[in-house]
C-alpha cells in the first residue's frame, strides 16, 4: 500500500502578500494530492476560532475533515487539522492537550486505508523550544497508550531549526526523522521546520517539499511531502 502524506502551515491563508486568500491554499493542495494531510494554522486565533477554509470550499475537493475540532466553526484544535480522502474511514480521533507555554495542540486520528488501519498525529510545536522536547514526548506516550500499535506517521511544524538535534533527539531510534528539505520562510527557504516523522514500518519512496510559484506565494511555509509505502504481509 502506498500512501502521500503532507504536512503545511497554511499561516491562517495570509500569503506572502499579506492577502488572506483560502482559495490559493486549496490550490496547492490540489497540486500536491496527498491522501492524508496535517494543516496548522488552520483557524482563526480570535473570536470563535473559525477555520479560514470554509467547509463548503472542501466539499468540492477530493479530501474531508477529520473531526476533531472542539469549537463549531473550528476546522481544527490549536490550527492543527487532519485532511483525508473521502474513501478513507475514521476509526477514531482526538484533539490533544500538549504541555505549553504558548497555545499549543495535537490532533490523532486512526484512519482504515484500503483495509488498514493507519495512525497520524498532526502537530504545531512550540516557537521558544522551552516545551518542544515535552511535547514530543507527550505525542509519543499518547501514541503508545491509545491502542494497539499500528503503522503511523507524525507530521507538522515542528519549529526545529536543527536537522537532528535538539528537540529531535526524542524520537530515538525507534522512528524514522525523513529529511524532506527545507521549507520556511517560502520565498527562500532556509529552515527545516516542517517535518514528517515515520514508525519503522514504513518504507520511504519519496520526500520533498513542494515549491510550485503559488505555494511561493499562499504562506510563509512551503508544504512537505513524502510517498510512503508498506510493504505486503
Amino acid at each position: 500500500m502506498r500512501l502521500r502524506f503532507a504536512s503545511y502551515n497554511i499561516h491562517k491563508a495570509v500569503g506572502t502578500d499579506r492577502r488572506r486568500d483560502p482559495d490559493r491554499i486549496i490550490t496547492v493542495l490540489r497540486e500536491i494530492d496527498a491522501d492524508v494531510i496535517a494543516l496548522q494554522e488552520a483557524d482563526r486565533r480570535i473570536g470563535d476560532r473559525a477555520s479560514v477554509l470554509e467547509r463548503a470550499a472542501l466539499d468540492d475537493t477530493p479530501w474531508k475533515p477529520v473531526e476533531v475540532a472542539r469549537r463549531p466553526r473550528s476546522l481544527g484544535w490549536h490550527g492543527n487539522a487532519i485532511l483525508i480522502r473521502r474513501s478513507f474511514e475514521v476509526i477514531e480521533a482526538e484533539p490533544l492537550a500538549l504541555p505549553m507555554l504558548e497555545p499549543r495542540g495535537a490532533a490523532r486520528a486512526d484512519l482504515l486505508c484500503h483495509d488498514v488501519r493507519v495512525r497520524v498525529v498532526g502537530m504545531h510545536l512550540d516557537l521558544s523550544g522551552l516545551r518542544r522536547r515535552d511535547q514530543i514526548h507527550a505525542v509519543l506516550d499518547h501514541v503508545g497508550d491509545c491502542g494497539a500499535a499500528c503503522p503511523t506517521v507524525l507530521m507538522g511544524d515542528f519549529n526545529q531549526w536543527g536537522v537532528n538535534g535538539g528537540a529531535m533527539r526524542a524520537f530515538g531510534p525507534d522512528w524514522h526523522v525523513l529529511d524532506t528539505g527545507r521549507s520556511f520562510p517560502s520565498r527562500q527557504p532556509i529552515a527545516r521546520l516542517d517535518r514528517i516523522v515515520t514508525s519503522p514500518e514504513w518504507g520511504c519512496l519519496e520526500q520533498r517539499v513542494h515549491h510550485s510559484a503559488t505555494a511561493a506565494q499562499a504562506s510563509d511555509h512551503l508544504p512537505v511531502v513524502a510517498e510512503l509505502e508498506l510493504p505486503k504481509k
